[in-house]
């Protein structure tokens, strides 16, 4: 049985179609998932008895189940589990300018970035559509406040499950619906040229960020081996491309990792290799697993790196940090449980 919020509001005008119902149907479900949040069918009564009773039958309205809710300064950090028994994890943030959420795309991830829990943990599956979508759900009915930002950067490389990513942009995306706006949504990829391509010709102005990490190829196959796929020189040619198709600024994430990546020699070279790119790097301190080796680079260097980075004229800003004390690293939560 097909579950109701996989389905972007023209799949379900369609269906109505199919069953000759009227279109405007759709409208009226929507709003009652999405605006009013109905757990049930019966409580739509704008709809005839009958069709409350078809809807049973061809649909259904499960969610996944929050298992584990850690709390932090300013930060939410939850454990779901899916009905086949996966676990996944979501991270809510709460800025001055609004309530931001991190959600998950895949159960695991086969990307295998050396500094990244989730990478730890093998692809089982992606998730459906409606799996990303209830993350959002159940967690602004449990902080009771509208979720105004979304970045799919969770467990999961979101280009390695690109038709439930899409179906769940256009779920969020309508106005029918949560109405979250499509440059208040942020894809991350490690750098799947191939979704790249498709990505830019796409309808709607979703952000891109790309997980980059190092500045040159060498050092990026070390730590992501998605770099021996797609290395580094190819996929700013793609970022430059995509651009100028889009005339849309990209985001370039740079996790400082202490004695990797975090030299004065490594700042200018990321100087060099995004010189006249419209893009801005936001640099991230380094979250510490017991798990894995990586050291967090002390505060003076990010200062020192950043400071090349500007003087170099790229915009760059340093991630505020939320949840270094409630397992907020990538995949850590779910690690651990």
């Amino acid at each position: 049985m097909k579950n109701i919020y996989d389905l972007t509001l023209k799949q379900l005008e369609d269906y109505f179609i199919s069953i000759d119902e009227k279109p405007f149907r759709a409208v009226q479900i929507y709003e009652g998932l999405y605006k009013k949040r109905y757990s049930t069918f019966d409580e739509m009564t704008n709809i005839s008895k009958d069709l409350r009773e078809k809807l049973k039958k061809d649909f259904s309205l499960t969610k996944i189940k929050m298992l584990i809710k850690e709390q932090g300064e300013n930060v939410n950090k939850y454990l779901f589990e899916l009905e086949d028994g996966n676990k996944i994890e979501s991270v809510v943030m709460f800025h001055d300018y609004g309530t931001s959420i991190c959600v998950s795309s895949e159960v695991g991830c086969n990307m295998s970035c050396a500094f990244c829990e989730s990478g730890r943990l093998k692809k089982v599956r992606d998730l459906k559509a409606h799996e990303i979508v209830q993350q959002i759900l159940i967690i602004e009915e449990d902080i009771q406040k509208r979720i105004t930002h979304v970045v799919v950067m969770g467990i999961g490389e979101p280009f390695d499950n690109y038709e439930n990513v899409m179906r769940f942009i256009k779920i969020i995306n309508c106005g029918k619906g949560i109405d979250i706006g499509s440059r208040h949504i942020t894809i991350s990829t490690c750098g799947i040229i191939p979704g790249i391509k498709r990505f830019m010709n796409e309808e709607g102005q979703v952000n891109l960020a790309i997980s980059l990490h190092a500045p040159n190829n060498e050092l990026r196959s070390r730590i992501m081996p998605i770099n021996k796929a797609y290395p580094l020189n190819d996929l700013i040619e793609v970022i430059k491309e995509y651009i100028k198709k889009t005339n849309r600024r990209v985001t370039f994430e740079y996790i400082m990792l202490e004695g990797i990546n975090d030299s004065e020699e490594n700042a200018k070279e990321l100087a060099t290799l995004l010189k006249g790119i419209n893009c801005y790097v936001n640099i991230i301190p380094y979250n510490e697993t017991e798990n894995i080796g990586f050291k967090r680079t002390k505060e003076w260097k990010i200062m020192k790196f950043y400071d090349i980075l500007k003087k170099n004229k790229i915009n760059v800003t340093i991630r505020k940090e939320f949840g270094g004390n409630v397992d907020a690293a990538c995949g850590q939560l779910r690690a651990n449980n």
